[in-house]
Parts: structure tokens; C-alpha cells; sequence
């Protein structure tokens, strides 16, 4: 697992050098069909990426986007219609059965399909009217990390080729490269919770889907009961949850979300709990019981990917404080495949 977090800056610039070319292709056709809704279908660290790409392609794109519930199709039978749709598969290896389902019977209902995955011969490769590829090489670990940024990669890449809102995406692989100076502070932070069995992991809006992965990664490799909300959504009722020393970790950017995470900090601090920000932005460091401290220059939309490495090494170096494997997670195997 911390092998494959390193790899991750060498994996976003191998991947937009080999797709951005293939991406302005696909750019090009989808304007031209005049869509009006994405569909994405995934499950797993996949889904949370998915999460991400929702926020980014609403807000770039101005096209509704809505997250496919698999059941749907593959329990229930539905067949929906989706002529001017895009359904995009999103998919490590690309052999999970209900995404692959869901790919299949959104053709039949006409719509356009991509495919977001490491494994150029999968099923939903051959699958897909095209496939858009995460230069990845082979990811050993379990708990996915650098497939998991190579897919919200994709979505920062396809957002630029079919949206107006211009975002730099290519200084994301150098800001991934700082967050990576920060193993030794992050693991020395890490050994002070290695007695922590429950949390909640907070991000808004561009890093909500960062709190879902958090916890999820909590959850596989720390066996932490790790609960996740929007800022916004944890004053309707989980506030209730935080008692003294209770653990919050938070993704807190400078930018839009800043008001409603200043909020939340000052409501834990008044609750005695412990919480633990990954942020750019002097004000919420101040507020937070321990902060890890990215780039002041990072923009709220560059901030994602790079955020989510302290993450990743965290749940890395918090399994082991704990005297467990995070590369032999119980229970799990690399590919679930469910119907």
C-alpha cells in the first residue's frame, strides 16, 4: 500500500500524457450529441471517485449527473432511457458483474458508454464504446490508492474537454509530489490514534467523495468504525455522536467550504473532541486539534487528489500502530464481484 501511494505522481503524468489526445476525441463527439445527462456506475473506492466526479462535472459541465444504483438493473430488471446520456463505467479492473450489467443494458437503452479503468483486456473494456485508461501498471494492494486518484484524474481530464470551467489538472501530479513529503509527520501523527476504534471523516463539496474514501480505508485496513458526512449534513442530528476526545477528521481546503468547516471546528471544540484537519488554510489549522498542512496555493478544485494522499498514508501508518497488515486486509480480495 505505501509503495503504491509513492507511485501515484509517476501514474497521473504517465496517464494524461497517453489519454489527453484520446479525451479531446471523445470531447469533440459528446458535444456534438448534445447530452443531457451522465450516468456513473460503480462500487467500492471506485464509487467514491464517482462521488468526486459528480461534484466536478455538475459544476464544469452544467449536465446532471447521477450516481446508478446497480440493483436497479441487476435485482430489479429496469430498463431505462438514456439516448442522450453518457454512462460511464468506473472500475479498477474492470471485471466487477453489475457494473458490467449496468454498461450493457445502458447501450440497449442507447446510450454513449465509457469506461474508466486499469485494465486495458477487461470485460468492460471490450464492453464500452470507448475506454479511458489508468496508467497504473498492476495494483497489488487491496486497499486501492493509486487507481483510486487515476480515476478522479479522468474526471478532471473529461471535465476539461467537455465543460468551460478551465482547471489546470496538470499541476496536480506536482502537488501530489509535495504531499508525499509528508509520511514522516503523518506517521508520527498516526501513532497518537492507534487506540481509536471509531471517527468521522468530513469533507464538502470538491472533497466529499475524499471523506467516503477515507472511511473506507479506515474501515479495510484500520477496522475502524468510520462514519462519513458532508460539514453541512453532520449538524442534522450525528453532531450527537462527538463526545470528549471524540475523533474527526476533517478535509477542510481554503475556499467555498471554509465558512461551514470553520462552523463544525468551533462546535468540536466546544465538545472537547479531537479533531485531526488535512488543510491549506491558517484559520482552520488554528481551530483543529492537530492539522497536516498542504500548499497555501492549492486551489479548492486542484485540492482532491492531493488531499487525499495524507489520507492514504494515515490509514497506511494507523494499521500499522495498530500491529495490523494493511496489505492483508480480512475478509477482502482485491476483486468483488457482486449481482
Amino acid at each position: 500500500m505505501l509503495q503504491e501511494i509513492s507511485e501515484q505522481p509517476e501514474v497521473l503524468e504517465r496517464t494524461i500524457a497517453a489519454e489527453r489526445e484520446k479525451l479531446v476525441k471523445i470531447g469533440d463527439y459528446l458535444r456534438q450529441k448534445d447530452i443531457d445527462l451522465i450516468v456513473l456506475v460503480a462500487r467500492g473506492s471506485s464509487d467514491n471517485a464517482s462521488l468526486f466526479g459528480r461534484y466536478l462535472l455538475e459544476v464544469t459541465t452544467g449536465i446532471p449527473v447521477s450516481l446508478a444504483a446497480p440493483s436497479v438493473y441487476t435485482l430489479y430488471n429496469a430498463k431505462m432511457r438514456l439516448k442522450r446520456a453518457v454512462v460511464i463505467g468506473v472500475s479498477q479492473s474492470g471485471e466487477g458483474d453489475d457494473i458490467n450489467h449496468v454498461l450493457e443494458s445502458a447501450k440497449d437503452g442507447g446510450a454513449f458508454t465509457l469506461a474508466i479503468t486499469n485494465e486495458a483486456e477487461s470485460t468492460m473494456a471490450k464492453l464500452a464504446d470507448e475506454t479511458l485508461l489508468i496508467h497504473a501498471g498492476r495494483e497489488k494492494s487491496v486497499a486501492a490508492t493509486k487507481t483510486y486518484t487515476g480515476q478522479m484524474l479522468h474526471f478532471y481530464m473529461l471535465s476539461s474537454v467537455i465543460g468551460e470551467k478551465g482547471i489546470d489538472y496538470y499541476k496536480i501530479p506536482e502537488f501530489t509530489s509535495k504531499a508525499l513529503e509528508l509520511k514522516a509527520s503523518v506517521e508520527e501523527i498516526a501513532q497518537r490514534y492507534a487506540f481509536m476504534e471509531n471517527c468521522v471523516v468530513v469533507g464538502r463539496g470538491m472533497n466529499y467523495g475524499n471523506s467516503y474514501e477515507l472511511a473506507l480505508k479506515l474501515m479495510e485496513t484500520c477496522y475502524v468504525v468510520a462514519e462519513r458526512f458532508s460539514s453541512a449534513d453532520f449538524f442534522h442530528g450525528p453532531l450527537a455522536i462527538v463526545e470528549r476526545r471524540f475523533a474527526v477528521v476533517l478535509f477542510a481546503p481554503t475556499g467555498v467550504t471554509k465558512k461551514s468547516n470553520i462552523e463544525l471546528l468551533n462546535r468540536l471544540k466546544e465538545l472537547n473532541a479531537d479533531s485531526l484537519s488535512i488543510t491549506n488554510d491558517d484559520e482552520i489549522a488554528s481551530l483543529s486539534s492537530l492539522s497536516i498542512p498542504m500548499p497555501a496555493e492549492l486551489d479548492e478544485f486542484l485540492s482532491p487528489i492531493p488531499f487525499i494522499v495524507p489520507a492514504q498514508l494515515f490509514a497506511a501508518y494507523l494499521a500499522e500502530a495498530k500491529g495490523l497488515d494493511p496489505d492483508a486486509p480480512r475478509s477482502l480480495a482485491k476483486v468483488t464481484k457482486t449481482l
